[in-house]
């Protein structure tokens, strides 16, 4: 944008935006064609009253600009309605990013300046019932279509306002997909799928969009049809399609800094709610202590996923997040209650070319002395060499069940130790 368009669209933004009839706008905000059509006549009418001719071509920028920022996105409209950007990443007026299939990419898309990015910041933040400002200048939050915000203003920010939005998926990925996608392989599924079915306590570990969310959706899908289940999260993505679910979600403080809910007290909660099973969308505190307790009191087959960069980690993470809670338990109880609770840990991870890929399945076998023994099932091995599309090459090791796990008690319980012997035939010891 040259300097002059972009001096133009600063003066009729201020001029549009104190002429606009703000109860006409909130009557159309939900239909942009006409929305546009009240900006252009808008638009038409300042240009009258100051002997000005414009150019369609620019009418039309301007309008298209005015619009989509007075409907809360600015120049980020065209990427949140872009279904191939799941990363959404600006870091003052002039620097946007998008991260697409995995990988981070400049945009050629700017804001007119500072002042433009807070104002659409603060009307996003206002979407959900929140306030941004001096005092507050950090807000994490949830916007209406499921996707995740975050906004950090100046003086904090140094470069000018930043947003970071996670983008919330259209699609629904089955375990089929990820097959097709190469993060696991058939084996690996259909473990998962008797594991779902036969109600063992699952944790899926991983880094920050390694796919985690993605994952305990696909395995949502086989828990039974007769069973009474809980989400509980921080940001609803869960999308179970099971008939008896309850649906929760944590609670910033609002505008006088009361009202907070956060994930503990929903867990403590949820136990009075008589779910068969409770999934817990992240553990990160001290709630992981009574989601622990839940998971050893009866509400066989809850799942949550939590951020380690191995199993072995994942078990730190929970040992550090029982530390935070007021329960004052030696070190040796503690992974006790863990090694009671945790059946599966499925780590997943984001590789270097930007694919998802399912690292381990591990068995949680129980304890030996003070440690906890872990016994892989499944595994990825990367190679060395890439295909020709760039992508990391590697393969899905399978490394048998034993008779004494979990899941093969469970499996003898629910039915389904026929598909399970079938599955590792002799592989099973």
């Amino acid at each position: 944008m040259g300097s002059e368009e972009s001096e133009l669209l600063l003066y009729y933004r201020e001029q549009v935006l104190k002429t606009l009839d703000l109860e006409r706008v909130d009557a159309l905000r939900n239909n942009r064609d006409a929305l546009l059509r009240e900006v252009n006549d808008v638009i038409q009418h300042i240009a009258n009253s100051n002997g000005q001719y414009i150019a369609n071509r620019v009418s039309s920028h301007l309008c298209e600009q005015i619009t989509d920022e007075i409907n809360g996105y600015g120049p980020l409209r065209e990427l949140m309605d872009d279904d191939t950007v799941s990363d959404i990443l600006v870091n003052g007026p002039n620097s946007i990013f998008v991260e697409r299939f995995g990988k981070l990419e400049a945009v050629d898309k700017h804001f007119i300046n500072n002042e433009q990015l807070v104002d659409i910041a603060r009307r996003l933040v206002a979407k959900v019932g929140r306030r941004i400002d001096d005092s507050q200048p950090l807000v994490d939050a949830r916007l209406p279509d499921g996707s995740r915000l975050n906004v950090v203003i100046p003086p904090v920010a140094l470069d000018g306002a930043s947003i970071s939005i996670r983008k919330f998926g259209k699609g629904k990925k089955t375990l089929a997909n990820l097959i097709e996608f190469g993060s696991m392989n058939e084996m690996m599924a259909n473990y998962l799928v008797i594991a779902s079915r036969c109600r063992v306590n699952i944790i899926v570990s991983g880094g920050t969009g390694s796919g985690k969310t993605t994952l305990l959706n696909a395995m949502s899908q086989y828990i039974g049809e007769d069973e009474r289940v809980l989400t509980l999260e921080d940001a609803a993505e869960l999308r179970l399609q099971q008939p008896h679910v309850v649906r929760l979600e944590t609670r910033m403080a609002g505008v006088e800094n009361q009202g907070m809910v956060d994930m503990r007290r929903l867990v403590v909660n949820a136990l009075r709610m008589r779910p068969d099973r409770i999934i817990v969308g992240e553990c990160r505190g001290e709630e992981a202590f009574e989601m622990l307790q839940a998971m050893n009191t009866g509400h066989d087959g809850s799942m949550s996923t939590l951020h380690a960069n191995s199993p072995r980690d994942a078990l730190a993470r929970l040992e550090s997040m029982v530390m935070m809670s007021s329960a004052a338990l030696p070190l040796s109880a503690i992974r006790r209650n863990i090694a009671a609770a945790v059946n599966i840990i499925v780590q997943v991870s984001r590789l270097p070319d930007g694919s998802r890929k399912v690292m381990n399945i591990t068995e949680v076998m129980g304890m030996e002395g003070d440690n906890i023994i872990l016994q892989d099932i499944f595994t990825f091995d990367a190679s060395h060499e890439r295909n020709e599309q760039g992508r990391i090459q590697g393969t899905f090791t399978s490394f048998g069940l034993l008779q004494r796990s979990a899941v093969y008690r469970q499996a003898m319980m629910h039915g389904l130790l026929e598909p399970l012997k079938r599955l590792f035939g002799s592989n099973m010891s």
